[in-house]
């Protein structure tokens, strides 16, 4: 499958591959969001998530994978710095403000540095009719997020604060994006670089998660929080693995655009799944983001 993968990067195929994997990662990122904000502690969530898919992705990256060349000793190291401090700030951003206001912050800051990133590191450009698209995405992203505080804030007290580290969490978005663009592009197989970063990457969280769990009053049952913890696993497989994918096949800019309609996958999964009302306002704001992307993918 890797050989089929990469003779793919830069033709036709590889780009609609790289379409359909971006949206599959925008749902599936909508998807990982609701398992996060469930019943558990978010910071037990995240802690049973990275347990679950770095005991998954052990024997794949010592047994299956080829070998990581040399030079990916560094790019790992790297990447396990940035995701740590990522998802650090998200986790802090939600003890601060609702998710309801910091989730369209964090995503609409993201895409646009990412598309800066994209930029600076692989020399792509955006047409005029694709900035277009991603003004008009983010008026979407951000005009959800004002009426989010508007109608459904109720932590403003230290809001500025949530906001502040909700900016700073979308700089690490796109900080990340094109970063891992740059490591699956680094070394021959694509898969040597996601069994090993999904290794790396869930061993600090476990930890943090257990000491928390510790110091409970009232501590919650493992099954449950295990079994989250799985099902979160292999959702963060399909969709991290495929936005990575997808910046290997095609532009990283692209990618991170089009995964940022998670925004409306979050609102439907919202509207569909937990019954939460929609209305007319944010569905007028959902459809500016789908728009938006549409735009930029029409435009390229």
């Amino acid at each position: 499958m890797s050989d089929w993968l990469i003779s793919l990067e830069g033709t036709e195929a590889g780009h609609q591959l790289a379409l359909v994997l971006a949206l599959s990662a925008a749902f599936l990122h909508a998807v990982f969001g609701a398992l996060q904000k469930g019943r558990h502690d978010p910071w037990l969530s995240r802690g049973a998530i990275d347990f679950a898919y770095c005991v998954m992705a052990a024997p794949f990256a010592l047994f299956v994978v080829p070998w990581p060349e040399p030079h990916m000793w560094l790019i790992f190291l790297g990447a396990f710095v940035i995701h740590t401090a990522y998802k650090l700030l998200q986790a802090f951003a939600y003890t601060k403000g609702s998710y309801t206001v910091v989730y369209p912050v964090v995503r609409g800051t993201g895409p646009l540095f990412a598309v800066i990133g994209a930029f600076l590191i692989f020399d792509e450009v955006f047409t005029l009719i694709q900035w277009l698209g991603v003004l008009v995405l983010l008026a979407g992203i951000f005009g959800l997020a004002l009426y989010n505080y508007l109608f459904l804030e109720s932590n403003r007290d230290t809001l500025g604060v949530a906001l502040a580290l909700a900016g700073v969490t979308g700089l690490f978005v796109a900080l990340y994006t094109t970063y891992d663009a740059y490591g699956i592009r680094a070394t021959a197989d694509p898969f040597t670089f996601l069994a090993w970063f999904f290794m790396i990457d869930g061993l600090v969280f476990p930890g943090i998660a257990a000491l928390r769990w510790g110091a409970m009053a009232a501590r919650p049952a493992l099954p449950p929080l295990m079994l989250r913890g799985f099902v979160g696993g292999l959702v963060a497989f399909a969709s991290f693995g495929s936005i990575m994918m997808a910046t290997r096949l095609d532009k990283v800019g692209e990618a991170a655009i089009l995964r940022e309609t998670s925004t409306v996958f979050a609102a439907l999964i919202g509207w569909v799944v937990l019954k939460e009302t929609v209305g007319p306002r944010r569905l007028i704001l959902m459809a500016l983001i789908a728009l938006g992307a549409v735009i930029v993918e029409m435009g390229g």
